[in-house]
């Protein structure tokens, strides 16, 4: 992954490359060159471009790991105030906390829009059961409530249905 320095550096590269096509431009409606317009195109591009590498420069790209947290995908997600993942059957409580607090951090955004009294994202965690023979049964095993403004929730609710887990299928060894 790229480190913010080296988007300055890019940034750095493409703002030199910039001044040359803009020099290169005058240049050419100078001598009157049939291209010229094509450089007002390229430089115009490069501008752009130098100003995005600029933008990634200044925000951070990280994303936080935590540590015992397994792998999800996003099942549903409103844009707005619910989220459901799917985790495996073979999780444990602990898998499943800290895979919580992972797709809390991964979920939030400064997009997503509360509705009126309303200003937390919930996200639940489910697996699929199979009861019977082609019948599928979703079955939700925590769920985490996090703040729609705050990026660091010190207040972020982590709900466990302990007792669900005696349900779970037990693996074959």
């Amino acid at each position: 992954m790229f480190s913010q320095a080296d988007f300055i550096q890019y940034a750095q590269w493409s703002g030199i490359a910039t001044l040359v096509f803009a020099a290169l431009t005058v240049l050419g409606f100078i001598l009157k060159w049939g291209l010229r317009f094509r450089l007002v195109g390229t430089t115009g591009f490069m501008l752009v471009l130098t100003a995005g590498l600029f933008a990634l420069s200044l925000a951070p790209l990280t994303r936080t790991v935590i540590p015992g947290a397994v792998r999800y995908k996003l099942v549903y997600d409103n844009g707005a105030t619910q989220t459901v993942i799917a985790i495996s059957p073979e999780i444990t409580p602990t898998e499943l906390e800290a895979t919580l607090r992972q797709a809390a951090s991964d979920l939030y955004s400064y997009g997503r829009m509360g509705k009126p009294g309303q200003n937390q994202l919930t996200i639940r965690a489910r697996t699929i059961l199979h009861p019977e023979p082609g019948i599928s049964v979703p079955f939700y095993l925590g769920q985490v409530k996090r703040s729609l403004v705050n990026r660091e929730d010190p207040q972020m609710a982590i709900e466990i249905y302990h007792d669900r887990f005696a349900q779970l299928p037990k693996p074959n060894a």
